[in-house]
């Protein structure tokens, strides 16, 4: 059963299903790119299962992750608010992922015949801009190991099964890349949570146990 977008809230059961039968259905192997940088931004994806990173190079042309979007959440929908917008940042599967795009034509259409829809967006633009201002405040102030072990808690908490256990699907090159660090840096936070028992680290995937069950 797809997962609610909040995006999507303002919308009756009835009405939701009517989008998702216009929409497309996509699927994404992992490591597939969604969609690049500089793209022109004619689409925007709810994600209904698997994960997509979305990632921008530096100007010393490093790879950065700026973020992780699972089920529930929206990715495109800032390139589709400008008319002509083009990708800010190319998007990659980190899993086998689905996802329903919607055109831009169709989006406008829901944001007019929808204007709560238009109130969520607002929601939805100024909670990442939050978020990157604490991201942008923690790079500045708090030390790197604590950045790492606090990224992977949240990701725990947003890949956790009920199981006790949470399967992420991140390399240590992810980690350190959305923590805003060294690889070196996220090896030694795993190397000590590994030692207490707290994760397993596997080839392209971070297993965290929760402290009940450790």
């Amino acid at each position: 059963m797809p997962p609610d977008w909040p995006i999507l809230a303002p919308l009756s059961e009835d009405e939701k299903r009517q989008v998702l039968l216009v929409a497309r259905r996509r699927r994404f192997q992992r490591g597939e790119v969604v969609v690049h940088r500089d793209d022109p931004a004619d689409t925007m994806h709810l994600v209904s299962s698997g994960s997509l990173a979305i990632r921008v190079l530096t100007p010393l042309g490093d790879v950065a992750t700026l973020a992780i979007v699972g089920p529930g959440g929206v990715v495109g929908e800032m390139g589709l608010v400008r008319p002509a917008g083009m990708r800010s940042a190319t998007i990659q599967a980190l899993a086998p992922t689905e996802t329903y795009s919607l055109n831009r034509e169709t989006f406008d259409r829901l944001r007019r015949d929808h204007p709560a829809v238009d109130a969520l967006l607002v929601e939805i633009l100024a909670d990442r801009v939050v978020e990157m201002t604490d991201r942008l405040m923690d790079a500045l102030y708090t030390p790197a190991p604590r950045r790492v072990a606090s990224f992977i808690e949240t990701l725990a908490g947003r890949y956790g099964d009920g199981s006790g256990t949470a399967t992420i699907p991140l390399t240590q090159e992810d980690l350190a890349s959305l923590a805003g660090t060294s690889r070196l840096t996220v090896s030694r936070v795993l190397r000590d949570m590994r030692a207490r028992g707290q994760v397993e680290v596997g080839r392209g995937r971070l297993t965290v146990r929760a402290p009940e069950s450790r």
